[in-house]
């Protein structure tokens, strides 16, 4: 066994676990050596034959350690502080000349007793530093591994860190102001109940969604658990505190909660476990490693742009702030398709934009006057999957991309936004690149007095939207990836970190993720799906009526007429109202249905106007119902000033009458009332012709009494009194 200075030596017989040796000489003859106990403060150099230690090495009875316990000591000069290197210097200057020669060679005598102990009393001569000084920091040299940087103070091991100090009956820390006056000790030593007390008050005080402060925290466990009782005062119980000498301090306080909090379980508490997630959580994973290549996942997201726009009719008139939708592919970082509008976040946006990845960009660009090659935006494929964030591609939409199209949709947790980080930071660069120095850019530190930057605003949508290709083209030809994550098959290619060459070199070296379909077939299936009913009257889709040739053909109208109507699955364009599409034969063909001539008052609308329409009729029902009621109210009113005379003169007539007589000769009572009806209620004409005189009874036929002529209704009626006196 070949052994070598500074090599560690556990020794493992019989002598006390863990004691580790290091070896400080051999001589040339390679026949006796030095060693020195490393963790014995008393420690000094013992010589001992190498053959014993091969010997005990052969029986295992040691064996040489790989690695050294104090090998922290050893640190670069540059990360020494000032004030420890002068410390180490001083040191060595001490016993530089007892450990070597001139040569930088060790000196064997101060490994000998009697040599050390004559070299160490001279050099206390030659030196200020102490017998026992020099004896520490020879030890220290040679423990640790006889280097000069060995001799560094060990000011980062004094203190006890990361040990909490035990309390007597003297409280611990520096004595206050207020002490080393009057002499007493001020405050109270923190014991276990005191510890218990911190605790319920954290949790009771700190830690809750009131976000009380650490101090206010603090007053209220004092007056919860450190009162000695109440007092009621104007009906209230006010806690009293015993005086501030015998409380704890809020310097105690915190260094307990400091040394034992919880920072996840406190900031969820505090905030809640989503605010924790999104701005407090550590960031340690790669969107890049879920994606194999171009076409595994595409990220997409909404967003307000940070700009004003003015009409294209009317340049004067400012239309508001667009929606902006991108995708992003999360292996290459380029942007696959995009779309703008004036909706606010909506399927109709996210539909657009996926319609917008499939589409051909160069016929696309060219729509806008821009004409680029198939290479410079060789974009036109849908991906394996897609990842939102809830809003749009939940329900049906997200339904029917997965079965119609063949794509898996994954959607973020709440407030979960850097679950898509490389679609947010385009955001950004749209922003940081263009939008903030183009005029209509919203400023969020406007200063009072500046002028408005809406004013600015000089963009129509069309310009915006060219505005927007030219900023991807340049991005996903030059924008540098500079914290992009390289695999080594990349490294090895030395491919270029640039969203395009990142593309291109997946498309040759990890392609088979990205899916071509027609453009029709993708327009049928990104179209929202909904219910409408099949009635005599037509198709009723949202309260609007429809009427499609197959329904007049296959006489649907009859048959909702004859058996009552059903539903049928229709699919619409939010932005057309006039025509909606039935979906036939499980969703593959799709008839028109266009809106009925008695809806006419519709045809230039969209859903969206619709929908505003119907919110505007639902505001306005609080006021009809309102005078409605109030309506009701004065009628209730004026029918009960008529009924309740009415009913009080009737109980006046009928005060002591039966039941049965109220109730007998209704039939005569009738015919009575109808002739006072007949007199009172009978038509006088007036004629501009001559009047023809009418002859009036005179006094003896009135005083006989004139008696009419029967009718035969009055017979009949008598005739039926007869009949049922009869049964």
């Amino acid at each position: 066994m070949k052994f070598q200075v500074n090599a560690l030596i556990e020794f493992i017989g019989n002598t006390p676990p863990r004691c580790i040796e290091r070896i400080l000489y051999i001589d040339p003859h390679g026949q006796n050596l030095v060693r020195i106990n490393i963790f014995d403060r008393k420690a000094l150099p013992i010589w001992q034959p190498v053959l014993e230690l091969e010997q005990a090495f052969e029986i295992k009875d040691i064996h040489i350690l790989e690695q050294d316990p104090l090998k922290q000591l050893h640190l670069p000069e540059d990360s020494i502080p000032e004030l420890h290197r002068r410390h180490r210097d001083r040191a060595w200057e001490i016993i530089k000349s007892l450990v070597q020669d001139e040569q930088g060679n060790p000196r064997v005598a101060v490994f000998i007793r009697q040599e050390r102990g004559r070299l160490v009393a001279l050099r206390t001569q030659e030196t200020t530093a102490s017998r026992k000084t020099i004896y520490a920091y020879l030890r220290q040299y040679w423990q640790n591994g006889q280097t000069k940087n060995t001799l560094l103070p060990g000011y980062d091991r004094c203190g006890g860190r990361g040990k909490e100090r035990k309390g007597g009956q003297q409280k611990l820390g520096r004595p206050s102001a207020l002490a080393r006056i009057d002499g007493d000790a001020n405050g109270i030593v923190v014991d276990d109940q005191i510890k218990k007390c911190f605790e319920r008050g954290i949790k009771l005080f700190y830690e809750n969604k009131q976000r009380l402060p650490l101090t206010k925290a603090f007053q209220r466990t004092l007056e919860t658990y450190f009162n000695r009782g109440y007092e009621l005062q104007d009906g209230v119980l006010i806690p009293i505190l015993p005086p501030a000498s015998e409380l704890p301090t809020f310097r105690q306080f915190q260094y307990w909660y400091s040394k034992h909090q919880d920072l996840e379980r406190a900031t969820k508490a505090r905030l809640t476990e989503k605010r924790f997630n999104l701005s407090y959580r550590p960031i340690l994973g790669n969107a890049t490693q879920m994606a194999f290549g171009p076409g595994s996942i595409f990220q997409i997201d909404a967003t307000v742009a940070d700009i004003y726009l003015v009409s294209a009719v009317n340049p004067g008139r400012i239309i508001g702030r667009p929606v902006l939708y991108i995708v992003v592919d999360v292996f290459s970082r380029v942007v696959t398709g995009f779309s703008v509008g004036l909706e606010g976040p909506s399927w109709l946006g996210a539909m657009l934009a996926l319609e917008n990845v499939n589409a051909n960009k160069v016929a696309f660009c060219a729509e806008h006057g821009i004409t680029i090659t198939e290479e410079e935006w060789p974009v036109h494929h849908l991906p394996k999957e897609i990842v939102a964030d809830r809003g749009e591609l939940e329900g049906y939409n997200a339904d029917q991309i997965v079965n119609g199209l063949g794509i898996n949709v994954s959607n973020t947790a709440p407030y979960r936004a850097e679950w898509k980080a490389i679609v947010e930071r385009n955001f950004r660069l749209v922003n940081d690149q263009a939008l903030h120095w183009i005029p209509g850019a919203v400023y969020l530190r406007r200063e009072r007095g500046e002028k408005d930057y809406r004013l600015d605003a000089c963009l129509n949508l069309a310009q915006f939207r060219s505005l927007l290709i030219r900023l991807f083209l340049f991005h996903n030809r030059f924008h540098e990836l500079k914290d992009y994550k390289q695999g080594e098959d990349m490294r090895k290619d030395q491919v270029e970190l640039y969203p395009l060459d990142l593309w291109n070199w997946g498309l040759r070296n990890r392609a088979g993720q990205l899916r071509k379909i027609d453009q029709e077939i993708v327009r049928l299936n990104l179209l929202p799906e909904a219910e409408a009913s099949v009635t005599e009257k037509g198709i009723i889709f949202r309260q609007h009526q429809y009427d499609s040739q197959i329904a007049r053909d296959e006489q649907w109208y009859l048959q909702a007429r004859s058996h009552g109507r059903w539903k049928i699955k229709v699919a619409y364009d939010p932005r057309r109202l006039d025509v909606i599409y039935l979906r036939l034969e499980n969703g593959k063909q799709l008839e028109p249905c266009f809106l009925h001539p008695n809806e006419i008052t519709y045809q230039n609308c969209n859903w969206y106007e619709i929908l505003d329409q119907d919110e505007l009729e639902r505001q306005k029902e609080p006021a009809r119902r309102s005078r409605r009621q109030q309506a009701e109210a004065v009628l209730d009113a004026q029918i009960a000033s008529l009924v309740e005379p009415a009913q009080q003169a009737v109980l006046a007539e009928r005060q002591g009458q039966t039941r049965s007589a109220a109730v007998d000769g209704i039939l005569e009572n009738r015919a009575r009332e109808r002739e006072i009806e007949r007199k009172t209620g009978a038509w006088q004409l007036e004629s501009s012709s001559e009047s023809t005189e009418i002859k009036q009874p005179d006094e003896t036929d009135t005083q006989a009494g004139y008696i009419p002529p029967p009718r035969n209704i009055e017979l009949l009626r008598e005739l039926d009194k007869e009949l049922k006196r009869n049964e």
